[in-house]
């Protein structure tokens, strides 16, 4: 069994424990929050739970190998340190760190202890990125071209982060595992914020890659609709991913151009290709059900999962230098530089 606890019942860290909770080979041991009402919720759902406002119980308890972490990102560095220098593993809520400093820092005890770290970029598990996935492994989708993706709706509006820190995590990080961790050579960015706060609700985020190959994320918190839709195309097929239907939410369609040039002229010529469409059957488990059950198997196993800290890190390394973007007008920043294009 593994000994578990959790800091943060808030939004997120509910489902959490409930999936915690469910898994067979996990002993759950204490749930922390600072707020006594999420705690007696909490305490009413899980009775042979300890529940405590101290996060030193979790910490200072022999017992616990695991600590997941779901609370704001502003408290990830101080609290992921303190669980990995007491030798623990830890489930952190996405994203990782608020910086690519602390991330790096994670990364560097946790290698020394010995200990794991998995950021939950829940996506990765749900039946559908696992079906893009293997769609691209397998050479379905042909050379990749371009990732578009749009993640809009109205509010939540967060008070600590601005709105691709909170939403383009969940792409971000999609697009980094389909890419197989694959970092772009640059980063450009565009944002706004309205009625006199100073974090973007609005922004637009682009990625660019050495084989010509291009990303670009549409993130916003003051849309009449809610839309969760993403294009990738190859140059053999293109899908579409639209999260918000409840049947055939990927479809793959045999489309596309061929261009052709004759030898000696200055002008291609272009075909269309318009063939069948497919909309395969998806994996309809639970993503967090398989995150978790992932994670007991990493720790059993002593594998490395793919969303580890290295996976969180890149995600971080593109969200801070969005927003050195953004302050630059859209400038294109080098990813390992951090320098002007």
């Amino acid at each position: 069994m593994i000994g578990t606890g959790v800091i943060g019942y808030g939004y997120w860290g509910p489902n959490v424990v409930r999936n915690l909770n469910a898994h067979p080979e996990i002993d759950l041991a204490v749930i922390v929050d600072k707020d006594p009402g999420r705690l007696h919720l909490a305490g009413q759902s899980y009775p042979h739970v300890r529940v405590s406002e101290n996060a030193d119980e979790v910490f200072n308890n022999g017992d616990i190998d695991l600590v997941c972490i779901t609370t704001p990102v502003f408290s990830h560095f101080g609290l992921a340190k303190q669980a990995l220098e007491k030798g623990k593993h830890i489930f952190i809520e996405k994203p990782f760190t608020s910086t690519v400093e602390e991330a790096e820092i994670l990364i560097g005890i946790a290698h020394k202890n010995q200990c794991l770290i998995m950021v939950d970029h829940t996506f990765l598990f749900t039946g559908a990125v696992r079906k893009i996935k293997s769609l691209v492994d397998d050479g379905t989708l042909g050379e990749l071209l371009y990732y578009d993706s749009v993640r809009v709706n109205l509010g939540l509006f967060q008070h600590d982060v601005n709105v691709i820190w909170d939403l383009a995590p969940h792409d971000i990080s999609i697009m980094d595992y389909i890419l197989n961790g694959k970092s772009p050579c640059a980063v450009s960015a565009f944002g706004a914020g309205h009625f006199g706060r100073h974090l973007q609700d609005v922004a637009y985020l682009t990625l660019q890659f050495d084989n010509n190959f291009i990303a670009h994320f549409n993130v916003n918190w003051l849309s009449p609709v809610k839309v969760r839709r993403t294009l990738l195309a190859g140059d053999r097929k293109m899908l579409v991913w639209d999260d918000l239907k409840a049947d055939e939410k990927v479809k793959i369609y045999d489309t596309g151009v061929q261009v052709q040039t004759k030898e000696g002229a200055y002008e291609a010529m272009v075909d269309y290709r318009i063939g069948d469409m497919l909309a395969p059957v998806l994996d309809r488990t639970e993503a967090l059900k398989k995150e978790i059950g992932y994670l007991v198997q990493c720790i059993r196993d002593k594998e490395t999962p793919v969303n580890d800290g290295r996976a969180g890190l890149r995600v971080v390394q593109i969200l801070e230098l969005s927003n050195r973007s953004i302050q630059q007008n859209g400038m294109l920043i080098d990813f390992e530089t951090g320098g002007k294009v």
